[in-house]
């Protein structure tokens, strides 16, 4: 009776371990997303902004296929490109302080091939009034001209952005690349 049991459990053990992994098998996408980043711009004076036309930089995307073992039937790669959808923008302090500017989402649009690739150079990265807030608004001469949290002239974070997007069979794919920034006011001029 006691190896009945046993058996019976090891059995569903095993039956939910497979079906367990077929499921996440079945939501994941044969296709990966890879991005890079060439920066333009690695220290922002925001008494001495960057014209509108300056990009910080540029984001290659490139859709290649996942590697899932050795494909013993040929693999019909129609739906396989990726469809950009969004970008969201987040923030990480680098020089030891917390404040950071609120996180946003933007519409993305564009297509990159499987195989090949795409490039993304006019983005944003800040919302309008970013800067006239915390804690960048802390470095202009009448507010201190220091960081309060950390007592230095100049504030260092990383940009976030992570790209959206799905195959054209419909399975999400994302991406990642992060802007390092140093920002102060008037070291630039």
């Amino acid at each position: 009776m006691m190896k009945r049991a046993l058996s019976a459990m090891l059995c569903m053990t095993a039956f939910l371990a497979v079906a367990g992994c077929s499921e996440s098998n079945r939501n994941a996408s044969p296709v990966e997303l890879i991005a890079t980043v060439e920066q333009n711009i690695q220290i922002i004076d925001i008494r001495n902004l960057p014209d509108e036309d300056e990009n910080i930089g540029t984001i290659t995307l490139r859709a290649i296929r996942k590697r899932a073992g050795t494909p013993t039937l040929p693999i019909d790669d129609t739906f396989l490109d990726v469809r950009l959808r969004s970008y969201r923008v987040s923030y990480r302090r680098t020089d030891g302080g917390t404040l950071v500017p609120a996180s946003f989402v933007r519409s993305l649009s564009g297509l990159v091939e499987l195989g090949g690739t795409t490039q993304v150079s006019k983005f944003q990265v800040f919302e309008i009034d970013a800067l006239t807030r915390a804690p960048f608004v802390a470095l202009l001469p009448n507010n201190g001209g220091r960081d309060p949290e950390t007592g230095r002239t100049v504030v260092g974070l990383d940009v976030v952005i992570d790209i959206f997007g799905e195959t054209l069979s419909g399975e999400p794919v994302a991406a990642r690349v992060i802007f390092p920034l140093t920002f102060c006011a008037g070291c630039t001029t």
